[in-house]
């Protein structure tokens, strides 16, 4: 039975534009950047990974038909944020700046993401 994702917003440690790792399934330690999110199904579209190819028929008489490669989401809880600095994954942990303004921090490193 498939789980039925609840309706409201989920709060999710990634997001667009931020560069990640995956750390479990098929493309275990492949690093690249988040290019979309689904927070409702809590998934990330990751560039370079979880690679789909998808047959495409022909829409009109004399066209022929490709194969089109994409990226298909996996679930969030599945990849890592990464320091490129440090080289190193981390998890994610909020913080206030001096300013007062609340950050995204990597645990690890003490890198600010944003």
């Amino acid at each position: 039975m498939k789980h039925k994702p609840s309706t409201e917003r989920q709060r999710m440690h990634v997001k667009k534009g931020d560069t990640v790792q995956v750390i479990s399934g098929s493309d275990k330690g492949k690093i690249g950047e988040v290019l979309k999110t689904v927070p409702k199904e809590s998934q990330v579209v990751i560039k370079g990974v979880n690679i789909k190819t998808k047959h495409v028929k022909p829409q009109q008489e004399g066209e022929s038909g490709q194969i089109v490669t994409f990226e298909a989401p996996i679930h969030s809880s599945n990849v890592m944020l990464f320091s490129s600095k440090e080289q190193t994954t981390s998890r994610v942990c909020y913080t206030f700046t001096d300013e007062g303004k609340k950050v995204r921090m990597l645990k690890k490193t003490g890198e600010i993401i944003d």
